[in-house]
């Protein structure tokens, strides 16, 4: 709601940009004019210019995207040339000039009829609304990059509505109060213009920022990048993006951590009759897999072309500990049934901004050995169109292109790799081998112990944390010291030393910086970056002050220490035996690592 009021806000504001004056005589001009045949078809112009405007955006920018994901470096070129229009005005009248040459001549036509004639009127408008977008400002600057590159939706739609509606609302008081308004307005350019240069220098500084790398929290957030800390507040939101996972790691919220079991609800009874051919239901068509910022070891595919395959679609992201659990059984079947017409397909829908980047994303691949397509889903095109919610997901689709089964979470890899052979049987192979796959899971990809999990998915940026102490020396977005209570309750956890905790993630600001959690699982992981330079940073793990010894994860030598040399989820701690409670601590031996998550198995 309050991104609505800044967007309506925004437009009520822009009525001081300079170079609406050429225009608002002719407005001014109709003024005591009967509204409905000349101050409605006015306004009702200036809207249609705006929507035009969008969907010229929308669909321009669209094809952006679609290039690759250097489109981003694009989306902040245009902001930046945008801030400097704020900054310049002599750049911003060169650019802006056709615009406003042809405003002003439509403005000059229409204006020479006195009588209120809703068509003279209508053309007023449209005129007005020529003038205005060029240099309306930065908050439809940056709404119009958001629809550039995220498409057409609701949330950006409504945004350009109360846009619309604030700059209506402020040319409607213009037409009510006339000349006083035009005067007013002319004593106060200077502060405008004053006011417009300090926002162009806000948002071009933004820009460095995030080309620099100083804030990775930034590129997830930052709608006019289609990347993530804003995104996660207004793309997140208004997308319908991924927001929060558990064991079945879910969108919304909704399940409790690393309980993979929770997410099979909502696959009901299907999960329970995959014997037979009349047990699995159709679900639906397949949806379109289009959207996708790029494919990795494919061109891209469609549903139309998969036509006369068994399609296996996982949704995954590559830091997702559930994920990567259940991979060696994805692998494991795209490598038995490749031959048979089994086509597996990852979705790769990122959480966090680093996994945004396909370097990182084709490296994890490489790492992990995934040689099937994936696609990488980065504004959730293909994740909206299945309306999933989980990660991981799997949806299995017939010969014909129907959905057939979908699985949510760890688990259950018997009854998947049945649905596979039934799918592939029906579709005609009378040769499908038998038997159920061995995966060879290791290390983190080994399956959890859930019996002994006790402990939920943490997250350290403030955005989504619980269960942080002291509760009350929080700092938001700033550097602070921070202390750790002696005594932890069981899943409690907190910082030590000087931190930066920012929405998706901390950042350690000073050597020595620590994180402590109390917690009750046989592994545990931590989702770790290093600092924008990209060298390691050194740790050093302890479990109740001790060196971990046996208990030290795959990224961890027994005398507790390690190094954070990527973006990626981290192994520290691996029990053998029986389970109880512990206190896990890391300290960082140079500042810059980032911290987002911990998981439990």
């Amino acid at each position: 709601m309050w991104l609505l009021l800044l967007a309506y806000l925004g437009g009520v504001l822009t009525i001081l940009s300079p170079c609406i004056l050429p225009v608002l005589p002719f407005v001014f001009a109709r003024t005591g004019q009967p509204f409905l045949r000349s101050g409605l078809p006015l306004l009702l112009g200036m809207a249609l210019t705006f929507a035009v405007v969008a969907t010229l955006a929308a669909v321009g920018g669209g094809w952006v995207v679609q290039v690759n994901q250097y489109g981003r470096w694009l989306a902040l070129l245009f902001v930046a040339l945008f801030a400097l229009t704020l900054l310049l005005p002599r750049l911003a009248e060169r650019l802006t000039r056709p615009l406003v040459a042809m405003g002003g001549r439509l403005s000059e036509a229409a204006g020479h009829d006195p009588r209120p004639r809703p068509g003279a009127s209508l053309l007023i408008g449209v005129a007005t609304g020529l003038l205005w977008a060029p240099c309306a400002g930065p908050i439809l600057g940056l709404l119009l990059t958001g629809a550039a590159l995220q498409g057409a939706n609701i949330g950006t739609s409504l945004l350009l509505l109360a846009y619309a509606a604030g700059a209506a609302t402020s040319l409607a008081v213009a037409l009510l109060l006339g000349g006083r308004v035009f005067a007013a307005m002319k004593r106060s350019l200077g502060a405008g213009e004053w006011l417009r240069k300090g926002l162009g220098a806000a948002m071009l500084a933004g820009v460095v920022a995030i080309a620099m790398g100083w804030d990775t929290g930034i590129l997830a957030r930052v709608s006019t990048a289609s990347t993530g800390g804003l995104e996660q507040v207004l793309v997140g939101r208004l997308l319908g993006g991924p927001q929060d996972k558990g064991g079945a790691m879910m969108a919304q919220n909704v399940l409790p951590a690393d309980q993979p079991e929770a997410g099979m609800m909502a696959a009901g009874g299907a999960m329970k009759m995959a014997a037979g051919a009349s047990a699995l239901p159709v679900e639906g068509q397949l949806p379109p897999l289009d959207g996708a910022v790029q494919w990795l070891n494919s061109p891209p595919l469609s549903a139309e072309a998969l036509q006369g395959k068994v399609v296996l679609v996982d949704f995954w992201t590559y830091s997702c500990i559930n994920c990567l659990r259940s991979l060696p059984y994805v692998k494991a079947w795209a490598e038995k049934y490749r031959d048979q017409g089994l086509v597996v397909i990852g979705v790769h829908a990122p959480e966090f901004a680093f996994e945004r980047d396909v370097g990182n994303v084709t490296k994890a691949m490489k790492d992990l050995g995934i040689t099937y397509p994936v696609a990488i889903d980065n504004d959730y095109t293909i994740w909206r169109a299945f309306n999933n919610q989980y990660w991981p997901a799997h949806y299995f689709a017939d010969a014909q292109g129907r959905i057939r089964y979908h699985h949510f979470g760890e688990g259950e890899y018997a009854e998947s790799e049945r649905v596979i052979q039934q799918l592939l049987r029906e579709a005609g192979n009378t040769k499908v081998a038998g038997g159920l796959i061995q995966a060879d899971a290791r290390g983190v990809q080994q399956a959890a112990e859930m019996s002994a999990v006790q402990s939920p998915e943490t997250y350290v940026g403030y955005q989504r944390s619980e269960n942080f102490v002291p509760q009350a020396s929080l700092a938001p977005d700033s550097v602070a010291a921070y202390s750790v209570p002696t005594e932890l309750a069981l899943n409690d956890w907190g910082l030590r030393g000087q931190w930066q905790v920012g929405a998706e993630s901390a950042v350690a600001t000073a050597p020595g910086a620590a994180v402590v959690y109390r917690f009750h699982a046989r592994d545990l992981h931590l989702v770790l970056g290093p600092g924008p330079d990209g060298q390691p940073v050194r740790f050093k793990v302890l479990i109740d002050g001790q060196a971990p010894g046996a208990a030290h994860g795959v990224d961890v030598a027994p005398d507790g220490s390690g190094q954070v040399t990527e973006q990626r989820l981290y192994q520290l701690v691996r029990q053998e035996g029986e389970i109880g409670d512990h206190t896990f601590s890391i300290e960082f031996q140079q500042s810059g690592v980032q911290a987002y998550a911990f998981t439990f198995g």
